[in-house]
């Protein structure tokens, strides 16, 4: 079970950069009010420490 564990880090991890690439490259250049930067920007930096923390894990796990 230890390679699907690694296996599911791994894909989280990939799905979470994707998310935070989207954010950074359309999402908020497409923002229109404050709110609306202010927010993806802070879901952009939960993201970047989601996946810092996913690679922890990563690593740990192998």
């Amino acid at each position: 079970m230890e390679n699907n564990t690694t296996y599911n880090l791994m894909n989280q991890m990939t799905q979470e950069s994707k998310s935070l690439w989207r954010i950074k490259n359309t999402y908020l250049a497409e923002a229109v009010s404050d709110e609306e930067k202010t927010f993806w920007s802070t879901l952009a930096q939960q993201k970047e420490q989601t996946v810092n923390d996913l690679k922890s894990l990563i690593k740990n796990s192998l």
